[in-house]
């Protein structure tokens, strides 16, 4: 949604594929980071955005056992918006929509899923699609794979993938949040558990991470053992888990998979996001690191797919890698460290571990939150909107 709006604003037209009947989906990323904020800021719709209902996360807490510990301050960061709005995602997806949708060359197909890829002439020409309306075919210049983790069009495409280590898997779930509860985001470590708590206002969104397949056994347990288990990591929910989660249909599992493509493109067809490189949560990254690369393919791209002298757009295709590959190579190696040096050792423990000297030092000194922060909040090598707007061209060419 985001490259559609930079490209048709830059004059090229676009047609984005959503195979549901609306963007209504629970349990997705809901975090706006800073780094997104400032895409906003230069596309001058912040404001707007903000006018929004979100809610907003200065900082950055974790508590290892009974100590609690400050560990990312965003107020530090030298950007627009130094906090993450949190929205959920079908609003972030329909602002996007409503803005794209005022440039002529936007269109939008709800109901309709990209099944197949076409080719001609050694290259890709465009998509096989079901809609309401039954099977069409859609001609294109260039095909776009951002349809996720679990890409079909990636599956087409037969590009190698390469798999990283993912020691861990999360389970989703809602717990409503009590005005005696207290505020802020951030991470509950215990005996052999760890869980994210996102503060949402009226509820919190809660990442209880297990190990890698460990679903199965965990069900097995019951859902009784599994309250206890969140009762122990955080106390405050004793009086609401039995209500929150009567059955296993309240919690939703996240089969967690850090991977991405060798090669990110084949004539006429490029990927972006977790289509080209999937994420772990850890960081809650994904959604931002995806709207660099479209920031970064639109920078890219826009002038070439504009410019109907262009016949081969495969060196710039080359260049979209180039550019978001050093980036998501940084992050991936980051996260898969946390996951096997952090996360993992804690699901192994027994006992309630102690507080990091490390957490130590963020928690004693406040100009240290500042590297954490800009980690999370904005990333490595972030991108800003150079592609044009209302960008002349001859004959638009079509993503």
């Amino acid at each position: 949604m985001m490259l559609g709006l930079l490209l048709a604003r830059a004059g090229v037209d676009v047609v984005v594929l959503e195979k549901h009947a609306d963007f209504l989906r629970d349990f997705r990323g809901d975090t706006v980071h800073p780094s997104t904020l400032q895409v906003l800021h230069e596309l001058g719709i912040l404001e707007a955005f903000l006018q929004r209902p979100h809610d907003r996360v200065d900082e950055l807490t974790v508590t290892v056992g009974s100590e609690q510990a400050r560990i990312a301050d965003f107020r530090r960061l030298g950007t627009r918006c130094p906090f993450i709005a949190m929205v959920p995602q079908w609003d972030f997806l329909d602002f996007l929509r409503d803005h794209a949708q005022a440039y002529p060359g936007f269109q939008l197909l709800m109901r309709t899923q990209a099944r197949e890829l076409v080719r001609a002439d050694g290259r890709v020409t465009g998509v096989r699609a079901i809609g309401p309306d039954g099977p069409l075919e859609i001609r294109a210049d260039l095909v776009v794979g951002c349809d996720g983790r679990d890409s079909v069009l990636r599956g087409a495409s037969g590009l190698a993938v390469r798999e990283l280590r993912a020691p861990i898997d999360v389970m989703w779930m809602r717990i409503a949040r009590r005005a005696t509860d207290p505020a802020g985001s951030g991470g509950r470590i215990g005996a052999g558990g760890f869980m994210a708590l996102i503060d949402r206002g009226s509820y919190w969104q809660c990442a209880f991470v297990i190990r890698k397949g460990g679903a199965d056994a965990l069900r097995t347990r019951g859902i009784e053992a599994f309250r206890q288990d969140l009762v122990r990591l955080v106390p405050q929910f004793a009086d609401r888990v039995a209500a929150e989660l009567p059955s296993w249909d309240a919690v939703k599992l996240l089969s967690v998979s850090v991977d991405r493509l060798q090669r990110w493109w084949q004539p006429g067809l490029l990927f972006i996001g977790d289509a080209a490189h999937a994420m772990s949560p850890i960081g809650g990254v994904g959604i931002n690191l995806a709207v660099q690369d479209a920031v970064a393919t639109a920078n890219l791209l826009a002038g070439p797919l504009a410019d109907a002298r262009v016949r081969d757009l495969t060196p710039w295709l080359a260049r979209v890698q180039q550019r978001r590959l050093w980036p998501t190579r940084v992050i991936q190696a980051v996260q898969v460290a946390a996951q096997d040096n952090m996360i993992r050792p804690l699901l192994e423990r027994t006992e309630v571990p102690r507080m990091p000297f490390a957490l130590k030092l963020l928690n004693r000194f406040a100009l240290l939150r500042a590297i954490p922060a800009y980690g999370v909040g904005i990333g490595v090598r972030p991108e800003h909107v150079q592609s044009p707007e209302h960008l002349p061209v001859q004959q638009g060419a079509s993503l």
